[in-house]
């Protein structure tokens, strides 16, 4: 049984955690909010900041928006490192910048602390069920100390490199998902404008080379305008902003990535934000309403 601080109970970071109490660890909870208060009953305790969390944890796990968020419950008043035991290993599952990420690891090390980045892919799915995709940067011995809890929250679990190296994965993942997303909302647009059934067609392309889990399940929600967020618009957007600062610092041209980002940013303003990844669909089906309505005038 490890003692864990558990900061970050959104959409993946409650389900993340309850997996981690059913398996037998106790959990020292920060921001608990209604729809995360059912893990108190589970047997996770509530803690006024991340600091009292950390007090005495061996292990924090952080599950956050956004870079400035990672740094502020790290780092900022009433943080996790004012609380941080030594030895104790600071594992950040979000997905964030990877040069911030190096710094953040530098900083707690140089408290006494440990450091693994650890983002994850699989969506709120993979999160209910434990079969979330773990990118993991930094020591290998850390690694190891973690993996028996990687092993509960997911299957396909790899060491990539050192801090930092987690990150980078993620954001190719993050590529991968978003053109892929894109590019079976085009597929079944067309089907919907040609006439054809998209539920049809997307039971055909199942069974060929075009299968994909995006084509299985963002296919069926699109069918079903079913865009309840398992992860929102807003969330791929951030980490499509990683990928093209990356690519900017890198001095890369990444064309797609950036089309795609585009599409998310007109996403936001058409206020389907909050929706979930695969509402992208919604933007290119506007677009090709607008695009036809104008070519008939």
């Amino acid at each position: 049984m490890t003692e864990i601080a558990f900061i970050g109970l959104g959409t993946m970071g409650c389900p993340m955690a309850e997996r981690l109490i059913r398996a037998g660890h106790t959990l020292r909870l920060n921001r608990v909010k209604e729809a995360s208060s059912h893990l108190i009953a589970l047997g996770g305790r509530a803690e006024a900041s991340a600091a009292l969390a950390a007090e005495g944890a061996e292990v924090v796990i952080l599950m956050l928006p956004d870079t400035p968020d990672v740094e502020q419950v790290l780092f900022g008043a009433g943080g996790v490192a004012s609380g941080l035991s030594r030895g104790a290993l600071v594992i950040d599952m979000s997905s964030i910048d990877p040069v911030a990420t190096r710094e953040f690891a530098k900083r707690v090390r140089e408290q006494g602390g440990h450091y693994l980045d650890a983002p994850v892919s699989g969506g709120e799915i993979g999160a209910k069920g434990g079969t979330l995709s773990i990118m993991v940067g930094g020591e290998a011995e850390q690694f190891n100390r973690a993996l028996p809890l990687f092993e509960i929250l997911g299957k396909n679990i790899n060491l990539i490199g050192e801090n930092g190296a987690g990150q980078v994965a993620k954001v190719a993942n993050q590529i991968i998902v978003a053109l892929t997303i894109e590019g079976v909302s085009e597929a079944l647009l067309l089907a919907q404008r040609a006439g054809v059934a998209p539920d049809k067609v997307r039971q055909a392309l199942l069974g060929g080379f075009a299968q994909s889990r995006i084509l299985e399940v963002h296919g069926q929600r699109i069918i079903d305008k079913s865009f309840a967020p398992g992860f929102a618009i807003r969330l791929h957007r951030k980490d499509l902003n990683l990928a093209a600062n990356a690519a900017r610092a890198l001095q890369l041209d990444l064309p797609n990535t950036t089309a795609t980002l585009k599409m998310m940013d007109d996403a936001v303003t058409q206020g389907n934000g909050d929706r979930d990844h695969s509402a992208l669909f919604l933007t290119l089906e506007a677009k090709s309403a607008q695009d036809a309505a104008q070519g008939s005038t």
